[in-house]
């Protein structure tokens, strides 16, 4: 079983990261292959043909919930959002700490830490599936990729929080529950990695493309960042 344990967390880790690193290389080979329109309005505002400001304005979009409608007026759904993907980052750092840093873990705060924001992430979860099956809306437009994803990553978090107090200890030192959490904890993970490149969890990839783009359009139109009138 430790045999299993060791091979679980580095080899079929290393090989999931690599196949997971190879696709998304792939992907954005081909994704560079179509090249964008080239602009038909004339420049306004500035008048800038690389408008920089507005694209670094498009790519920090994410962390400034107070500039779209839809995270202003509903900032709830925005802290849902922050804290599920502070939770996943939590868990995708376990997974280097553990086989490499262990003793990074030997901390009780650091642990508790851990634990304490992937398992609210893992709540987070919960929530997001309540409403994806409760509301008509989110379900008329949910995919079984949605529903697959979002419970793996669920249990992932869940596996991540119950995983924590046992990552600072040797695999030979391992036994019961520890051992099976900690090979939950990774199972689960290099699954993950294999599938989130064939999945709608890789829109993230294509996050720092479409908001260049994005922010160079809307920018050399003259129209973003918006601004704002100061008149009643």
């Amino acid at each position: 079983m430790h045999d299993f344990l060791q091979l679980t967390e580095h080899t079929l880790h290393n090989a999931a990261l690599a196949f997971m690193a190879l696709v998304y290389t792939i992907r954005i080979f081909w994704f560079l292959r179509f090249k964008a329109g080239r602009e038909r309005q004339g420049p306004t505002g500035t008048g800038s043909v690389m408008p920089t400001r507005s694209i670094v304005y498009s790519w920090a979009n994410i962390a400034m919930p107070w500039v779209m409608e839809s995270t202003r007026t509903k900032f709830l759904l925005y802290l849902q959002f922050v804290i599920f993907h502070l939770g996943v980052t939590a868990a995708i750092l376990m997974l280097f700490i553990i086989p490499h840093l262990p003793g990074v873990l030997e901390s009780q705060m650091i642990v508790l830490a851990f634990q304490a924001i992937t398992g609210a992430a893992c709540a987070v979860g919960l929530i997001r599936m309540v409403r994806r099956i409760g509301s008509p809306h989110m379900r008329a437009i949910s995919s079984p990729d949605d529903y697959f994803s979002l419970v793996l990553l669920t249990v992932w978090l869940l596996s991540a929080a119950l995983a924590a107090p046992y990552g600072a200890l040797e695999i030979e030192n391992l036994a019961g529950s520890g051992m099976g959490l900690r090979l939950a904890f990774f199972t689960t993970a290099n699954f993950f990695l294999v599938y989130v490149p064939f999945s709608k969890i890789s829109h993230y990839l294509y996050y720092p493309f479409t908001r260049y783009y994005f922010g160079k359009t809307m920018g050399y139109r003259g129209v973003y960042p918006v601004r704002h009138s100061t008149t009643d």
